[in-house]
């Protein structure tokens, strides 16, 4: 998936003092006792879109304005976190809209430290109502799942209000309040969707065109041969080309030390195993961190990235090799690292591990060699 821009990770905050009726699966933030209920039916999604993207572009918030969002800094990426979740899930739009309208009330779309008796969080779960451990609960990836797992067991949640399939999940005392967020929700998912140019139904793995043609000056290999690779794992005879780089080939190793941990957007990559999320990888992370080892610096983003070092051509790329997928050319979405033999590793999206699959699944847009 699409990286974030550097420094973006789980923010905690001071306690709030919420307080209030009782729950029967996750608590209201206070914001629902003390909201005036101002639907903010008549904003401008266009503008909302401009705003949203000058954020995930990396902007200060204090350059960003939208009604509704004090803390766009923290704010839109925790709703980029509740959308992408939501593709990466094959939820319908509508939910991604209701899970966004939720956190907005639950939350304000902030991973708070405490809430209303154990309540945590986006979407204020309680670890003793089932929805997970505290820790668990503190990871915008997995509460978005678990908001979303609710949702789909909701029989007709379809065919429901925002208002009313957020209630069916959450069993807030204030049930009305959630209304109130539905246009900003709208608005919100639209901007953030549209950063995907391949969102659909399992676009991540279906959305694949096929890659350039290879000739015998180049990559000679589409990585069929393999047959199907088992997600974290080493293609049974597999080995680095002798001919690679030796920085490459540390960054490789290096990566490849990383399969089977869990995809986390915005993570760092600094700590894949560890118990905090935000130490996991994400596609551009990987990348990172993997040349890091090798004595070599990259820039955080996918964006950023598809402009270091040179060029190169698919039909010519080496083990090493940085290629890019989904969005455009100039500002792809996706990337991974070529390991030669046709064979690419990559963190793929939201609850997937870090994999190697085979260039024949992928649609290179550019590619980049960094040595």
């Amino acid at each position: 998936m699409k990286a974030l821009a550097a420094g973006i990770g789980v923010v905690f905050l001071s306690p709030f003092l919420l307080g209030g009726a009782a729950m029967m699966m996750a608590s209201s933030s206070e914001a629902a006792q003390t909201s005036t209920f101002q639907c903010l039916a008549d904003l401008d999604t266009d503008a909302v879109a401009d705003q949203v993207t000058k954020i995930l572009d990396g902007a200060s918030g204090k350059d960003v304005h939208i009604e509704g969002l004090t803390l766009p800094d923290e704010q839109i990426p925790n709703a980029q976190t509740i959308v992408a979740t939501g593709i990466s899930l094959d939820v319908p739009k509508k939910g991604q809209i209701i899970a966004l309208a939720t956190a907005m009330q639950e939350s304000r779309l902030r991973n708070l430290g405490s809430g209303d008796r154990d309540s945590l969080g986006l979407f204020q779960q309680r670890p003793s109502q089932g929805w997970g451990t505290a820790q668990q609960i503190h990871d915008p990836v997995y509460a978005s799942e678990q908001f979303y797992k609710h949702l789909l067991k909701v029989d007709g949640w379809q065919q429901m209000t925002v208002t009313q399939a957020a209630q069916e999940v959450q069993r807030s005392g204030y049930p009305d309040a959630y209304a109130q967020w539905e246009p900003l929700a709208t608005a919100l998912q639209k901007a953030i969707a549209a950063t995907f140019p391949t969102t659909g139904k399992d676009t991540a793995d279906k959305d694949i065109e096929t890659p350039p043609s290879t000739s015998d000056c180049g990559t000679t290999s589409d990585g069929s041969a393999f047959g199907p690779i088992p997600e974290g794992a080493i293609p049974k005879g597999y080995k680095i080309p002798k001919d690679t780089d030796p920085r490459a080939r540390k960054a490789i190793v290096w990566a490849m030390q990383q399969l089977g941990t869990m995809y986390q957007w915005g993570g760092s990559c600094t700590n894949p195993r560890g118990e905090d999320p935000m130490g996991r990888c994400d596609c551009s992370s990987l990348m990172q961190q993997a040349y890091a080892k090798a004595g070599i610096t990259l820039t955080r983003t996918t964006y950023t990235q598809v402009n270091e070092g040179k060029a190169v051509s698919p039909k010519a790329l080496q083990p090493g090799d940085l290629i890019f997928s989904r969005g455009t050319a100039a500002r792809p979405e996706h990337v991974g690292m070529y390991l030669g033999e046709g064979l690419v590793i990559e963190a793929p999206r939201t609850s997937r591990p870090v994999r190697i699959t085979a260039i024949k699944d992928w649609a290179v847009l550019a590619a980049r060699r960094v040595l």
